[in-house]
């Protein structure tokens, strides 16, 4: 399993929601298509077809915001994207 194989089954799981890098989580919803916009510490992330626009930041440490992985894996699930990458989705 690849590493970011391991980002996505880490957030899918929900069992270490505290615990995942904010780069990783980036990085996941990149290759998931997409878009991001950056002001100051919010990455804001858009994708067409997904209704929702997820804002993200980090917390001390370099880590991701727990209740941002929650709405993340909300949104992977609800538009079944985990079995998605950005050269297959558009």
């Amino acid at each position: 399993m690849s590493a970011d194989d391991r980002v996505l089954d880490r957030v899918l799981r929900g069992t270490t929601d505290q615990n995942i890098r904010f780069e990783h989580l980036c990085g996941l919803l990149r290759r998931l298509g997409f878009q991001e916009r950056v002001r100051g510490s919010h990455h804001i992330f858009s994708r067409t077809g997904v209704i929702e626009i997820l804002n993200v930041q980090p917390r001390d440490g370099g880590m991701a915001k727990p209740y941002q992985v929650r709405q993340v894996r909300t949104v992977i699930v609800k538009y079944k994207l985990a079995g998605t990458t950005a050269e297959g989705s558009e």
